[in-house]
């Protein structure tokens, strides 16, 4: 499926990285050279995306497990497999980032795990997340500043599924989808 949006040639893409004072790495992506057409918002996305990424409090195996179900859930090839890797370099194992598929009726998520992913499967279920749930979230994840970090990020990969699959921005070249297994969730199959 092609993308709705052309892709800013990768030449104006690396510039309009470069005035963001974001590193070319970033300028080279689907996703950067979709949103390069309005350089103002790009550079509002990414300094958010960057921070909740790099300058992080809450912590990286409970943001990039958050992450994956949500790309599984929605369907987002693309968030799923970038994450992937994201997921896989911060070195939470491969088995606990599939079990996320199903991980009600996984026995690889902690508590903690489990906390943040029945969060996000409310959120996703467009409900707010319940008082109960919160207790549970804050039971590991105890700084205020984390909590919020916790719901901007939620929101932000939420964000983003929505802009990766209703723009169809596509994979870079050589990238196989849906790693490790090419398995596809109902949400993401054409029909």
């Amino acid at each position: 499926m092609a993308e709705r949006v052309k892709l800013v040639p990768i030449e104006e893409a690396l510039k309009i990285a470069d005035a963001a004072g974001l590193q070319s790495r970033f300028g080279r992506g689907g996703a950067f050279r979709t949103l390069a057409h309005n350089p103002d918002l790009v550079k509002a996305v990414y300094g958010q995306l960057l921070t909740l990424l790099f300058k992080n409090r809450f912590d990286t195996r409970l943001r990039e497990l958050m992450i994956m179900r949500i790309g599984w859930v929605t369907g987002s090839v693309y968030e799923w497999t970038q994450h992937w890797r994201v997921a896989t370099e911060a070195g939470i194992p491969a088995e606990d980032i599939v079990a996320v598929r199903d991980w009600r009726n996984s026995d690889r998520m902690t508590a903690a795990d489990r906390a943040i992913l029945t969060a996000t499967d409310e959120s996703l279920d467009g409900k707010t997340i319940s008082d109960e749930t919160w207790a549970e979230v804050t039971k590991y994840v105890t700084d205020p500043a984390e909590q919020v970090e916790f719901v901007v990020a939620l929101g932000n990969w939420t964000l983003f599924s929505i802009l990766l699959r209703n723009l169809r921005i596509p994979l870079e070249d050589g990238i196989t989808p849906w790693p490790p297994d090419g398995a596809v969730p109902p949400s993401a199959q054409e029909g």
